[in-house]
């Protein structure tokens, strides 16, 4: 049951970072929901929702030159279609597109995604079934059911946008009631399964931008059906007009996998350099050594179409 004694809806950013200053309890930002309610449904948290899917200034694309924003706000549908997005940045097209089902994308946010929950099938469980098992690091408990450690969370990254924007280049910015800040999108997550954003309370994450960059990119997505699924594997490889290369994973580390290279450098070294960043364990559908080896095809693939 979601325990939600307090609810608001600001109209505008700065009324929803004083709610969220003045309360002194645990709260949640709401915007489509359709990852946070049944993260709250199986936790019973007690939190305040303060609702934001009211503030227009959040749901604005803006675009060039020099490059593009995109608000926390705007839909993972809007992503797919929008005339000057999706024909600059088809990778990042796909990556919405791969994001559960179409209904469920008019619904879902570009800063819900990147900001869903870490998943393990550890922990997206029901209360009943964690006290069944035993809980685990990420809900109170202390170890991790997956590894049988009790140092390190290894709950999963699954945001599909993620790696796809941080190998275009993007950036975030953080509002609180102190202030904005802009930071790599890579340097949101921590890499900390339990704690797997910078975020703190009251930090709200308003917009996305790209730099309007010469990049290829090619996203690639493990899971066993081709809708619904949260990732087992995603891949975004990217290589610029000066021959950089960015490789990132997700769904196989608590945070994005990021390695650098050039055109120079040996593909082989680059994709087995990524192959080892990647912390994964048993706790997916799909098994560990099966990813990993997904990894190194997934990336060879894309280097291919990349660099052919």
């Amino acid at each position: 049951m979601i325990q939600t004694g307090t609810y608001r809806r600001p109209r505008t950013l700065d009324e929803a970072l004083g709610v969220a200053a003045a309360h002194p309890g645990p709260h949640r930002y709401l915007a489509g929901g359709t990852d946070m309610m049944p993260a709250l449904q199986q936790s019973g948290e007690d939190v305040m929702l303060i609702d934001i899917g009211g503030i227009a200034a959040l749901k604005h694309v803006r675009t060039g030159p020099g490059d593009h924003t995109i608000g926390a706000l705007v839909t993972l549908h809007e992503l797919t279609v929008h005339p000057v997005l999706s024909a600059r940045f088809p990778a990042l097209a796909a990556a919405a597109a791969s994001i559960a089902t179409p209904v469920v994308r008019r619904t879902a946010t570009v800063g819900g995604n990147l900001l869903c929950e870490n998943r393990c099938i550890f922990f997206n469980q029901s209360e009943w079934w964690r006290d069944a098992i035993g809980r685990c690091l990420k809900c109170g408990g202390d170890i991790c059911i997956a590894s049988g450690g009790k140092k390190a969370c290894f709950s999963e990254l699954v945001s599909d946008l993620a790696p796809c924007l941080i190998a275009l280049g993007a950036t975030v910015t953080l509002h609180a009631a102190g202030g904005a800040r802009t930071m790599p999108l890579e340097q949101l997550y921590t890499g900390d399964g339990v704690k797997p954003t910078v975020l703190a309370p009251g930090d709200l994450l308003t917009a996305v931008h790209l730099p309007d960059e010469d990049r290829r990119a090619v996203f690639r997505k493990l899971r066993q059906r081709a809708t619904m699924e949260f990732t087992s594997l995603t891949t975004a490889v990217s290589v610029d007009a000066q021959g950089a290369i960015t490789i990132v994973l997700g769904g196989v580390d608590p945070r994005p996998v990021v390695v650098r290279g050039t055109t120079a450098d040996d593909r082989a070294a680059l994709v087995k350099k990524a192959w080892k960043g990647a912390r994964s364990v048993e706790n997916d559908m799909l098994s560990r050594s099966y990813r990993r080896d997904m990894i190194i095809t997934y990336l060879n693939e894309s280097l291919q179409q990349l660099l052919p």
